[in-house]
C-alpha cells in the first residue's frame, strides 16, 4: 500500500512581467508631463546690444538674471526703464532683497560664484543699468554679466 501526500500549496510567486512596462510608462508620463521652470517675462524682449567678444555663462544655476526693458502690460508705465525680477517688474530697491533671496537657496560654497546677469534692452536708460550696480554693490554681489548678441 502506498502513501499518496498532497503536496503542500505555499504562495504562489508574484508575476513580475508586467512590472518594465509599468515603470517605463511611469517615466514617460513624468518625461512628458514635468516642465523645466522659467521665468515668464513681464517686459518686452530684450534686444541685446551686439558685441565682439561674446562668452558663454557655465553654472547657470547659479546665475541669478535682472531683465531691463520696455513692460508688456501699460499699467506698469511705459518707457524702457522697467526692472523684472523672477516673475514681476521690481524697482531698483527690491534688488538686494532678490540677490539675497538667490543667495540663500544655494550652500556657502557656492556662494563666491555666484553671478548677476543682466539683460537689459539696448534702448534701456544707463542711469537704471547704474541703479542696479550700486545695488548689488551694496550686497557684494560684484560679478555682473551684462548679456549681449554676437555681432560684428
Amino acid at each position: 500500500m502506498s502513501k499518496f501526500r498532497k503536496k503542500k500549496k505555499g504562495m504562489p510567486a508574484v508575476n513580475t512581467a508586467s512590472l518594465p512596462d509599468i515603470v517605463f510608462m511611469l517615466l514617460f508620463f513624468f518625461m512628458v508631463t514635468t516642465t523645466m521652470r522659467e521665468t515668464e517675462l513681464q517686459i518686452e524682449n530684450p534686444r541685446l546690444p551686439t558685441a565682439t567678444e561674446v562668452k558663454k555663462l557655465e553654472h547657470k544655476s547659479l546665475v541669478s538674471t535682472i531683465y531691463v526693458g520696455k513692460a508688456v502690460d501699460p499699467k506698469f508705465g511705459t518707457g524702457f526703464n522697467r526692472i523684472q525680477l523672477n516673475d514681476k517688474i521690481s524697482t531698483s530697491e527690491e534688488v538686494p532683497a532678490f540677490i539675497i533671496n538667490a543667495r540663500s537657496k544655494v550652500s556657502e560654497a557656492e556662494v563666491p560664484f555666484m553671478t548677476t546677469s543682466i539683460k537689459a534692452d539696448k534702448e534701456s536708460n544707463v542711469g537704471i543699468i547704474t541703479d542696479i550696480r550700486l545695488k548689488l554693490r551694496d550686497v557684494n554681489a560684484l560679478k555682473i554679466s551684462y548679456s549681449a548678441s554676437k555681432g560684428e
